[in-house]
């Protein structure tokens, strides 16, 4: 069954006419109602294209959190063959927010990491909606440095509201292992290549988006914090998120303009979770032409166009 956010309840409704249209025809043969059919369904689509042509930051928001986006877990199952994944942080224990391993990605050797944020109840207790722990970022950089010895390049895939702000990850020092994450994605030989593909959300990002390439998906957001953790830090009232969303150049437009970004992944019309085949393949044909572009730089070059990359930004405004 599709969910729906509130600004999509005009498409709800002529999605629900067709339902019903189809469910009548198939208990009386009797009624041809394709003509009827066939005219809700172009005005489904004018009404998607109106509506996903002038999207707002805050609905775009709505669209990065929705729960049928694709996940970590689609992608590597669609692009990367014989995968293998490798677990731990070899000091703590095993954090299922982040998953990493390598595999063959259209006949190259390469680690993926990324975050897992589930698909139902049980997925996202198990995987912590996607927010990780210190052991999360410890791995990523025990399996950054393991790409970097054996020379294969790294494909990152964000997608967090943010790193877990628990006590216990406060204790177990949450802030070293993002920096420490952060730093090694910035000390790498090998090119590595990030996308956000939901949403990015503060140094739980930026602990293994700090890439060569950043790319962003069309309708995902990439932010310091959270609109609704900015309501609460500017205007003391998390209700206020919407606010918070409009002012903070949040969306993949914006950050492409800011040279925070690199590239944006157009998502097919009404979004990525309306079809997870067609946005799989194009965020493969992206990651995969810029894989490409780093060919013939050598070790030095691939570290020194990370770091100038970064150190670039913001200096044009």
């Amino acid at each position: 069954m599709r969910t729906y956010l509130d600004f999509e309840r005009p498409v709800a409704e002529l999605e629900s006419k067709v339902a019903d249209l189809r469910d009548l025809s198939r208990h009386d043969a009797s009624f041809s109602i394709c003509d009827e059919i066939k005219c809700l369904e172009v005005k489904i689509e004018h009404a998607l294209k109106e509506l996903y042509s002038k999207l707002t930051p805050w609905q775009k928001t709505q669209v990065s959190r929705h729960p049928g986006r694709p996940r970590f877990t689609h992608y590597v199952s669609c692009l990367v063959d014989n995968f293998i994944p490798l677990c731990g942080d070899r000091r703590f224990s095993d954090d299922a927010a982040i998953q990493g391993g390598v595999g063959c990605f259209r006949g190259r050797p390469v680690f993926i990491i990324g975050h897992e944020r589930g698909g139902d109840t049980d997925g996202r207790l198990k995987h912590n909606f996607g927010m990780a722990k210190p052991e999360g970022y410890r791995k990523a950089a025990r399996l950054m440095s393991l790409s970097d010895q054996f020379d294969l390049p790294v494909l990152s895939l964000i997608d967090t509201a943010g790193a877990y702000p628990g006590v216990g990850a406060e204790e177990r020092g949450q802030s070293e292992a993002i920096a420490r994450s952060t730093e090694t994605c910035l000390s790498l030989g090998v090119p590595n290549i990030a996308v956000i593909i939901g949403q990015g959300g503060s140094g739980g990002a930026v602990a293994i988006a700090t890439a060569n390439k950043v790319l962003m998906l069309e309708h995902s957001i990439y932010t310091v914090a959270s609109p609704e953790a900015s309501a609460s830090i500017l205007w003391h009232d998390s209700a206020r998120a919407m606010d918070a969303a409009n002012q903070m150049k949040i969306t993949s437009a914006d950050l492409l303009h800011f040279g925070v970004i690199d590239a944006v992944i157009p998502e097919p019309m009404g979004g990525a979770h309306r079809d997870v085949d067609a946005i799989v393949k194009a965020t493969g044909d992206s990651l995969f032409e810029a894989l490409c572009s780093f060919d013939d730089m050598k070790r030095d070059e691939i570290r020194i166009h990370r770091q100038e990359k970064f150190m670039k930004i913001g200096t044009d405004f």
